[in-house]
């Protein structure tokens, strides 16, 4: 195996974890705010239940939690080379922690070699 395959393991095992606790909490939590909103009877709006479904939706969107698989294997990098370094998502975050910055190394190195411009404008003294 892989450094790149047991990273990507861990990151998925990470996000299904998160995912799986998300669900719980969110199954649990439904029934009281359901409850709640029948409870308060807010003019037949269920106010408490429909934030947390759109807080759920929020936490699915940052877990992203297969999105990223589409090509990973076609990559050198995995999961981190069809990812976006700093991203919205736990995957982003997670690169950029890992990488310390918003690219990959190879990225950085390549820009790096390139020339050094000066500026073209006088500087004052």
């Amino acid at each position: 195996m892989t450094k790149v395959s047991v990273r990507d393991f861990a990151i998925f095992q990470t996000k299904l974890l998160l995912d799986g606790l998300k669900d719980g909490a969110v199954f649990a939590t439904s029934f009281v705010a359901f409850g709640l909103d029948l409870v308060f009877r807010r003019h037949g709006n269920r106010r408490l239940f429909y934030k947390l479904m759109k807080i759920s939706e929020r936490l699915d969107l940052w877990l992203n939690l297969h999105r990223a698989t589409e090509r990973a294997d076609s990559d050198a990098d995995g999961l981190f080379g069809v990812s976006e370094a700093g991203s919205d998502t736990l995957l982003g975050q997670i690169e950029q922690m890992v990488r310390s910055g918003d690219e990959p190394p190879s990225r950085e190195t390549s820009t790096a070699m390139l020339p050094h411009r000066e500026s073209s404008s006088p500087r004052s003294i």
